[in-house]
């Protein structure tokens, strides 16, 4: 703005001798900046310092060549740099590599622009990309730009602010009836029975089942406390902590569960009380994969009349089967291991969709004998 005297008391303007002019100023930091370009009138130069000093004056100014840092460098040292679980630490630094330095990682912060970022997903969805990775990946960039704009002050916006490209649809995933999984249980070598019966009744996480100890178990209160987790990494298998606080809990599980676990840790388990509850049929730690093979997974689902059922589908039975007996949203999230109350309430709501239909058939018999009783009244 324009002091007395025809003096500028911030930035100054000249005259190029190509007739276009040119706007400097001093930033906060005490350094002079030139405008990226030069402007064909004067008004249009005093116009941008104008600009330029009110963004200081609200304290959104950030230096011009801070934006000049490469993504990949920097998505890099931000995943080196967060506390993650080993096996979080993995997936993100394969996601990162495989979905964003080949398209965005030449890029320096400051050019990505939403346009950049919707150009980006279709690229990714075009090359056959499934939408749940496209979503992962458009969130853990989110999540590195948000450190740019917050922490380190790089950029001014964060360019992943796209509204929709941070949900996608999943299908509902099958749940077993009890008889169903009775059943595959019976159909499962007898060393791995007890899991499946105790994944469908406790509603634990295979990590979870996997790393329990016979010191974990209370079977005669019926309780089973999860304090550590198996995590399958890419060249070993790592014990360490629940996937969130929250993780770390105590379950009381159903008498049947007590039972198949009784069964189990007669026949299958060490003595001790570190012993593994479930290995291996040498005793070794159980990998999801090799597990898979060894009871034919795919082909003993479909034979049961379960075709695509997972292993983790076993937990949908409990979580139902919890909600179904009036667990509250915060008794749910407590036996699932969960901090937010999101999941909890999709059990919650396909329970009260259950009790609806429930309450229509009722609707249906009450008419029936109605109309029985009309008629024969008349």
């Amino acid at each position: 703005m324009p002091a007395r005297g025809g003096r500028r008391r911030f930035g100054n303007v000249r005259q190029r001798s190509s007739g276009r002019w040119q706007a400097r100023y001093v930033g906060p930091d005490g350094l002079t900046r030139t405008a990226p370009h030069t402007f064909a009138t004067e008004k249009q130069a005093e116009k941008w310092l104008t600009l330029v000093e009110s963004e200081i004056i609200r304290g959104e100014w950030v230096a011009p060549e801070a934006g000049e840092i490469e993504l990949s460098a920097y998505g890099r040292r931000w995943i080196a740099e967060r506390k993650l679980a080993p096996r979080t630490r993995q997936g993100y630094e394969f996601l990162f590599a495989r979905q964003v330095v080949p398209y965005l990682g030449h890029l320096m912060l400051g050019g990505i622009k939403p346009a950049t970022i919707r150009a980006w997903r279709k690229k990714l969805l075009d090359a056959g990309v499934p939408e749940p990775q496209a979503v992962k990946a458009y969130a853990l960039l989110r999540a590195i730009l948000n450190t740019a704009v917050r922490e380190d002050e790089i950029i001014r916006q964060n360019p992943c602010r796209i509204k929709g490209f941070d949900q996608y649809h999943t299908p509902e995933r099958p749940t077993a009836t009890i008889a169903q999984v009775y059943a595959l249980a019976d159909a499962m070598p007898a060393r791995f029975s007890a899991l499946v019966v105790v994944a469908a009744l406790s509603a634990l996480r295979w990590g979870e089942l996997v790393a329990l100890r016979r010191r974990d178990l209370d079977l005669d209160s019926g309780t089973v406390r999860v304090t550590r987790k198996l995590a399958a990494l890419r060249s070993h298998l790592e014990f360490g902590p629940p996937k969130s606080a929250a993780g770390v809990r105590v379950v009381a599980v159903p008498a049947a569960a007590v039972e198949a676990l009784r069964a189990h840790l007669a026949e299958f388990t060490a003595a001790d009380a570190d012993a593994l509850v479930f290995t291996g049929d040498k005793g070794a730690l159980l990998r999801s994969g090799n597990f898979g093979r060894a009871v034919k997974w795919t082909r003993t689902v479909a034979a049961l009349g379960l075709p695509g059922f997972h292993f983790h589908d076993l937990r949908h039975t409990g979580n139902t089967l919890a909600a179904a007996s009036g667990a509250s949203t915060r008794e749910l999230m407590q036996r699932m291991g969960h901090a937010s109350m999101r999941a909890a309430l999709i059990y919650q709501h396909a329970t009260s969709e259950r009790d609806r239909e429930i309450a229509s058939a009722m609707d249906r018999r009450i008419a029936r004998q109605a109309r029985r009783n009309g008629g024969q009244s008349s």
